[in-house]
């Protein structure tokens, strides 16, 4: 059995101890601000912590805005990235008053103990991360040293709160890992301070785009959950498919056919398969109709919240600032036990 095979056999009863004691867990996720959120980051993360933190987990929301730039040159419109996903975030039902919702770049503290994990690792583990090793096969230019290190910033922000449980889909679940690695050789080299996150794998792991392929803000193919009805409609639209009439689910051979009837599903609530046999032989263009609908439908209240929150400009940012705050206090304690567990407590004696 594979990694992701055995954590999604973990997971009745990992969801039982949840129910049972929602106050154990603390979790830790996020996203680089690299653009507008999208149905598959609500679909894939933003649904399950609103889920979560309506059970009573304790929830942190990371916006890592410094690791923007592990595989871009530039951090241009970062800042409305961030204010699109906090209006978003607020407008799906995450609540401010139960999640602390931050940037990395507010929280410098949090990155200092980089360095005693990094002493933790080998550039071969470093190497070995599926991001890394995906990195490497795909660019032409060197390999960054801030790409490289990757799994390990992400380490640091699980752990500085003392994340002990990160919802996850396949792809990331090697980061958790890794986490969970250097918690368990800090702990053992310095004095146990340091949980060993469990990785939670989302109910929808995996979110195919309108072409089928992984839905994705740089292959163009997701429908933002800012979008208007009229955006939605024409991306929805211009999706190149194919001329047979009757509509069937098949990834492999009709990838943009079943991107839509997938879209469509998770709008419904329901399977691509179903959608395909509603449609029948009517063709894409009434797929289309149907998928246009479903999504619009689907996001009705969303927009219509998010709108409202749009009124005040200044919303998004005393969210981030009470969060950030909130994070700064908890960074600085972690440190401080990082510091004494080492022999290092002195830096503030005369």
């Amino acid at each position: 059995m594979d990694s992701f095979a055995a954590a999604r056999s973990r997971m009745p009863d990992l969801e039982a101890r949840i129910a049972a004691n929602p106050g154990a867990f603390r979790i830790l996720t996020g996203e680089r601000p690299t653009g507008r959120l999208h149905l598959g980051h609500y679909f894939g993360t933003i649904r399950e912590r609103v889920r979560l933190q309506t059970l009573g987990v304790d929830t942190f929301v990371i916006l890592a805005d410094y690791q923007v730039i592990t595989d871009r040159d530039t951090s241009a419109n970062v800042a409305d990235s961030v204010d699109s996903a906090v209006l978003d975030y607020l407008a799906a039902g995450l609540d401010p008053t139960r999640t602390t919702i931050f940037t990395h770049s507010a929280v410098p503290v949090l990155n200092q103990p980089m360095l005693p994990f990094l002493s933790l690792v080998t550039e071969a583990e470093l190497r070995r991360n599926p991001t890394v090793k995906a990195e490497l096969a795909a660019s032409e230019r060197a390999l960054s040293g801030l790409l490289l290190t990757y799994p390990v910033h992400q380490a640091a922000d699980i752990l500085f709160c003392k994340g002990n449980l990160v919802p996850v889909g396949k792809d990331n679940l090697p980061h958790v890992e890794l986490t969970r690695t250097i918690a368990r050789r800090f702990n053992d080299r310095y004095g146990r301070i340091f949980p060993e996150p469990e990785g939670m794998v989302t109910h929808a792991p995996e979110i195919p785009g309108v072409d089928g392929r992984k839905m994705s803000k740089s292959y163009g193919n997701a429908i933002a959950l800012s979008m208007t009805a009229d955006e939605t409609a024409d991306a929805i639209r211009r999706t190149r498919t194919d001329a047979e009439r009757t509509i069937t689910y098949d990834p492999e051979g009709r990838p943009a056919v079943s991107g839509l009837l997938s879209t469509a599903a998770l709008c419904l609530g329901t399977t691509p398969g179903q959608v395909a046999d509603q449609i029948g032989d009517r063709g894409s263009r009434a797929l289309k109709t149907l998928t246009t609908d479903a999504v619009n439908d689907f996001l009705t209240e969303h927009r219509r919240r998010r709108i409202e929150l749009e009124s005040d400009p200044r919303i998004a940012w005393d969210v981030l600032r009470a969060g950030n705050e909130a994070a700064n206090r908890i960074a600085n304690t972690t440190l401080a036990e990082v510091r004494d567990r080492m022999g290092m407590s002195y830096a503030n004696v005369r």
